[in-house]
């Protein structure tokens, strides 16, 4: 495959070790790639864009690998990818890379994706974009999450990537021999119990600490073996999940359905 021109954004920041080692394994196979990203984490901050207070961006390429062009961006992940594609790069890109986040986007988190609406935003624009995560907050080994998301990517524009489609994409926890096999998915509806702590501080005052554990994963057994199963179904039993997302999130179902208004 010929060099691709890839931007690559995330929502842990420019310090986060998943973006420093995903834009190493594209320059390690030879393609160009520039990092625009949060100065900071901003996770969980969905396609939020800063309108009140001005962006600013910085070199940081000393972060990274030789090669890659990086700036450390003030604002959130949406913003990241919209002040690369307008402002900074002087040619847009064959791809838009986010991630590796560090912990999973599965099932209707990725509402709420800072990782996800970076590359959704690549997405709107008319890009190919990938977003890719490691489904556990606490695994640091993001070697095989890069290699595999590349693969996916380079797969995906060879043979066709459908269009007005991101591709979102989770990785188990596990060494790169003992993933489990990379499957399409459809996204796992996840709800969580005690989403606030309620405490009170030193003053007297009270505050709430937004928390939650999954309580559950609606229709999220792996069905036959001709269907798709669940992302958080596939990636719980050890294999990797790729779920197609797209921008248009009006209704498609069967009008007749719907009550009568008036």
């Amino acid at each position: 495959m010929a060099p691709l021109k890839i931007l690559i954004s995330n929502d842990d920041g420019v310090f986060a070790e998943g973006i420093r080692t995903l834009a190493a394994a594209a320059v390690a196979r030879g393609h160009h790639v520039t990092v625009v990203c949060p100065d900071q984490e901003r996770s969980a901050t969905g396609h939020g864009l800063t309108l009140q207070t001005p962006i600013r961006a910085e070199r940081a390429d000393e972060l990274f690998a030789d090669g890659v062009h990086a700036w450390a961006c003030s604002g959130t992940p949406s913003d990241c990818v919209k002040l690369a594609l307008f402002s900074i790069l002087e040619e847009w890109p064959d791809l838009v890379l986010s991630g590796i986040n560090h912990g999973p986007n599965l099932g209707t988190d990725v509402l709420y994706s800072g990782t996800v609406s970076a590359a959704m935003e690549g997405t709107i624009e008319g890009l190919h974009a990938l977003a890719v995560s490691s489904a556990d907050f606490q695994w640091r080994h993001f070697a095989p999450a890069a290699e595999l998301a590349l693969d996916v990517a380079e797969r995906m524009l060879v043979e066709g990537w459908p269009r007005n489609t991101l591709l979102n994409l989770n990785v188990p926890p596990l060494p790169a021999e003992e993933i489990g096999p990379l499957r399409w998915c459809r996204t796992a509806v996840r709800r969580y119990t005690d989403q606030f702590d309620k405490r009170v501080d030193p003053r007297g005052r009270t505050y709430y600490w937004l928390a939650g554990e999954v309580a559950n994963d609606l229709e999220a057994e792996v069905s036959g073996p001709s269907e798709w199963p669940t992302d958080v179904a596939h990636v719980n039993g050890g294999g990797a999940s790729l779920t197609p997302l797209q921008p248009e999130i009006f209704w498609r179902g069967d009008c007749t359905t719907l009550p009568a208004l008036g």
